[in-house]
């Protein structure tokens, strides 16, 4: 992840150049805003996202950073709301940051994405770029495509197509267990399991198909129990 996160950051810097203000100044740094839980029940995994995004910058700036500018990414605690998110894009437009990181959660994103649209349409002359590397329900990248949001990572439908020919060769596998977060990710999958696995395994059951409170269960026990219970030979989770 974090090779790849670097290579994005190399990849988009050079093209950011060209975004930013006629007047500003060879050393100015590029700012890039990263949108994602630094508190409540996913900031370890935002603080990981975080240190990693900064390491990237880092070495790129090492080495002399973009056409001699520096990268910087500037955090905002979004506590992986959809409403707070919003509230935190407003600084970052008010703070004149025109590139927008965020990958956790695709219901953070589809907020992130319409936000950016409008912002654009209505300020054509600071248009903000919204840059998604994780957020991967496959409706952001389809029906709610748009020219100012890019994603770098696979659809949930690539990754259900890529996990499905893997169970397809396992003739083990006869009962299948599916569960995930319920949120539009953990829907997308469990939608796309169903049908991929109908299609290229016609012969396993699907024996249990539920959605669990997104960042609230500590205990899985009842979960595990009744994946055990249900004779699973696989389990599908996310």
């Amino acid at each position: 992840m974090l090779s790849g996160r670097h290579v994005v950051i190399g990849m988009l810097a050079l093209t950011m150049v060209a975004w930013l203000a006629p007047g500003a100044m060879a050393a100015d740094p590029i700012r890039i805003a990263y949108v994602d839980p630094l508190s409540g029940p996913f900031a370890a995994t935002g603080e990981n996202g975080l240190n990693q995004f900064r390491y990237a910058a880092e070495a790129i700036n090492k080495a002399g950073g973009v056409l001699g500018r520096p990268l910087e990414i500037v955090p905002y605690d979004n506590k992986v709301s959809p409403q707070e998110s919003l509230i935190q894009l407003k600084k970052v437009t008010g703070d004149g940051i025109q590139f927008v990181f965020q990958g956790n959660s695709s219901g953070v994103a589809h907020a992130i994405s319409d936000a950016v649209q409008k912002h654009n349409e209505r300020n054509p002359g600071n248009r903000v770029l919204y840059l998604n590397y994780s957020a991967v329900d496959l409706a952001l990248t389809n029906e709610k495509c748009h020219f100012w949001h890019f994603r770098f990572d696979a659809h949930a439908d690539m990754k259900m197509a890529a996990l499905t020919d893997v169970i397809r060769a396992n003739p083990k596998i006869k009962k299948m267990y599916i569960i995930g977060q319920d949120y539009s990710f953990g829907k997308a999958v469990a939608d796309a399991a169903v049908k991929m696995v109908g299609q290229k395994r016609p012969d396993i059951q699907i024996v249990g198909n539920e959605l669990h409170p997104i960042g609230k269960v500590q205990d899985f026990s009842p979960y595990v129990q009744k994946i055990v219970a249900s004779g699973a030979d696989a389990v599908i989770n996310r």
